[in-house]
């Protein structure tokens, strides 16, 4: 046996222990199942994706459509989607 150390936000580590509690697993337990299953199948086991909105595409196309406002009169402003 090893041991491996890790550094997660307080947070995290708390919300992974109660989900594992839930399912009767130790966070131990539940590394160990990721890792063997990550050596088994040799890729991540479960799907890692970016989000499409920080694409670099994506982030170009934002700063013509700025650059044309604000050449324009216009203004930007940040929008709060949570009010």
């Amino acid at each position: 046996m090893t041991q491996i150390s890790i550094r997660v936000e307080d947070d995290v580590k708390k919300r992974a222990e109660e989900a594992c509690a839930d399912i009767g697993l130790s966070l131990s337990a539940a590394i160990n199942i990721y890792l063997k299953k990550l050596g088994r199948e040799k890729r991540i086991p479960f799907e890692v994706s970016a989000d499409p909105f920080y694409s670099e595409e994506n982030m170009t196309r934002l700063r013509r459509s700025i650059a044309q406002m604000e050449s324009t009169g216009g203004t930007v402003h940040e929008v709060n989607l949570n009010d």
